[in-house]
């Protein structure tokens, strides 16, 4: 049966810059290419919901589960060089966060990714393009199955929202996330998109903070 928005699939897959070196994988011999000591995890995605490259989505929309080979231009993988996104940056606002700039590393900036090019006394030069921009790619990829079972697909969707994993239950229609204080409003914001996904009305229950949580057992063992 063919593919269609919304569905959830587990998939293998390479990304390489064409006629060039891996630069994604979750398959073992090729991530040890990268990283000798990374460890594959499975990759499941719900199409069409920005969970991979919206090109892939679209690829894949419409077509059964096996290999294939995608060919993506600039526009539609990483985009294209923009000269504007190559910034000067004061060198003592890395002081000020205690960072030490040197051509090669990179850095997050307020969500931003930036790899610094020069180093020149008070200046340091910085890319604000993805590693990627500018480049074509191509994507090996094999869906290896339809993901059916709606705990695997709430586990899915819950780590690649909130990188991290929560625990839940379902009961019918209704989806119950244990959250910690801190993190609960924000979990509460895709109640939405759980809904739209899924189709389960979220709740979130509040769970004590792991700081608060020690706290309250040394004054209890006290």
């Amino acid at each position: 049966m063919a593919l269609q928005k919304k569905d959830f699939i587990e998939i293998e897959f390479t990304g390489r810059v064409k006629d060039g070196e891996i630069f994604d994988s979750n398959i073992l011999e090729d991530l040890k290419k990268l990283n000798p000591d990374a460890k594959p995890k499975p990759e499941i995605i719900s199409l069409g919901e920005g969970m991979f490259l919206k090109a892939i989505d679209d690829f894949l929309i419409g077509k059964e589960t096996g290999k294939c080979t995608i060919e993506l231009s600039p526009e539609k993988a990483f985009g294209q060089r923009v000269k504007e996104f190559v910034q000067m940056v004061p060198i003592k606002v890395f002081y000020s966060q205690k960072l030490n700039p040197v051509p090669g590393s990179v850095f997050n900036f307020d969500g931003r990714v930036a790899k610094v090019l020069t180093v020149s006394g008070g200046r340091v030069v910085v890319d604000f393009n993805h590693p990627l921009a500018g480049k074509e790619v191509v994507y090996e990829v094999n869906v290896l199955r339809k993901v059916e079972d709606l705990n695997e697909k709430i586990k899915a969707f819950i780590e690649f929202l909130f990188r991290k994993e929560l625990k839940f239950s379902v009961n019918e229609k209704k989806l119950t996330i244990e959250a910690e204080k801190s993190m609960a409003k924000f979990v509460e914001l895709f109640k939405e998109k759980f809904k739209d996904v899924l189709g389960l009305d979220l709740e979130v229950k509040e769970t004590a903070d792991k700081k608060e949580e020690k706290a309250e057992t040394k004054e209890t063992s006290q």
